[in-house]
């Protein structure tokens, strides 16, 4: 057994074992690190862009309208009352998935309209 690994270790490290520890390197960032990261500034976008009175749907399952957004987080409003929660609980992907893209785009469309209206005044 041990004749096994003194064979398989000659004289070191050699540049072409460097090279594919470089490829899998960059191939691991580009399939895995990069797509999550892509997905992370849209989650926090989406957060960012929300506004009172948008259906939203959190990371637990909860349905709501958005009823006060506060700097530490978010009051929505369910069928059985008010409920505080982080802006974090608030999840895109069910989000869109429940309600539709046209629930995302119309958060955003309503801020481009609020925007367009503060530059013509």
């Amino acid at each position: 057994m041990m004749t096994i690994f003194l064979q398989a270790a000659p004289g070191g490290s050699s540049p072409m074992m460097l090279i594919m520890m470089g490829v899998m390197f960059v191939g691991f960032y580009f399939l895995m690190i990069r797509p999550q990261m892509k997905k992370q500034k849209q989650e926090k976008k989406f957060q960012e862009e929300l506004k009172v009175g948008s259906r939203v749907v959190l990371t637990s399952g909860l349905h709501g309208r958005i009823a006060q957004i506060q700097e530490d987080g978010i009051v929505i409003e369910t069928l059985s009352g008010k409920l505080k929660f982080e802006k974090a609980a608030i999840s895109r992907e069910f989000t869109a998935a429940r309600f539709g893209d046209k629930a995302i785009a119309a958060a955003t469309a309503d801020k481009k309209e609020s925007a367009i209206d503060l530059d013509k005044k």
